[in-house]
């Protein structure tokens, strides 16, 4: 596992972007799951939600 120490600040950048980017489709993912009527489609955009708030977890963790 990389440390913060070790991330230039081009990576700490990159990572930063990609962190807001999955923070964004996290939030959109759940809104549409939130107002979608269909039960199957309100579960598939909460399954893709939490598909990207893995990714979320896991850039997060390259912090660390």
């Amino acid at each position: 596992m990389m440390m913060n120490s070790s991330l230039s600040e081009k990576e700490l950048s990159a990572l930063n972007d990609l962190l807001s980017d999955e923070e964004l489709l996290i939030k959109k993912f759940q809104m549409l799951s939130e107002h979608a009527s269909d039960q199957e489609i309100k579960a598939k955009f909460a399954e893709i939600a939490k598909k990207h708030q893995g990714h979320f977890n896991s850039l997060y963790a390259q912090l660390g």
